[in-house]
């Protein structure tokens, strides 16, 4: 299990980071009949999305058992959920109200995501990307801000005239975004966190 002492302060920038893995070029045999290269590389992407899964569901694991030595110290009952959505684990907290972990507009569940995401990189050496919910808030706040996006994008569209929304956290501006695009407007972030904003523009 990976207990919260193994975790220390999270290096500056390390948020917007990831580490790209690198594949080595299989060689090939000069010999080989197209068929057989076509064989071979659908074998080979059958291969890196099983590897892909693995490595999600062993991030979850660890997350798993992280989360559930906070929840021991802080004897707060919860079950725990694993699923791998897209290219992210995500591990959610359920069968409980636990407004602890989740904090005013879900900022204690902000930082105990990345410190979740520090103790799987410590033990793969890999950055994680998982994603933590606890007791269904970030599917509620989902649904909440996709129907923000739609109703701003409405009103950008009517007015003609830039609309700047609240400072977000990335999760909830990646949301603002997708919702925009879908309406068929564009938007940016601005400013640093923790006060970058989401501005959306009327269609040219």
């Amino acid at each position: 299990m990976v207990g919260p002492e193994d975790i220390v302060v999270p290096v500056a920038g390390m948020d917007d980071q990831e580490l790209e893995s690198v594949v080595g070029d299989d060689v090939l045999d000069d010999d080989l009949a197209e068929d057989d290269l076509v064989d071979d590389e659908d074998d080979e992407d059958e291969d890196e999305d099983e590897d892909d899964l693995g490595s999600l569901e062993e991030e979850g694991d660890i997350a798993a058992d992280y989360i559930e030595g906070l929840l021991d110290i802080a004897d707060l009952d919860g079950d725990i959920d694993m699923d791998v959505e897209g290219d992210r684990a995500v591990v959610s907290v359920v069968g409980a109200t636990l407004d602890e972990l989740v904090g005013d507009d879900g900022e204690v569940l902000e930082a105990l995501q990345e410190l979740t995401r520090l103790a799987v990189h410590r033990k793969t050496g890999v950055r994680a990307r998982l994603m933590l919910d606890v007791g269904g808030f970030r599917a509620r706040r989902r649904a909440e801000l996709a129907d923000l996006g739609r109703s701003m994008a409405a009103e950008v569209e009517r007015s003609g005239e830039p609309k700047k929304l609240r400072a977000m956290s990335p999760f909830e501006r990646k949301i603002i975004h997708d919702a925009v695009a879908l309406a068929g407007l564009r938007s940016e972030s601005e400013g640093e966190e923790p006060h970058r904003r989401v501005v959306i523009f009327p269609a040219k």
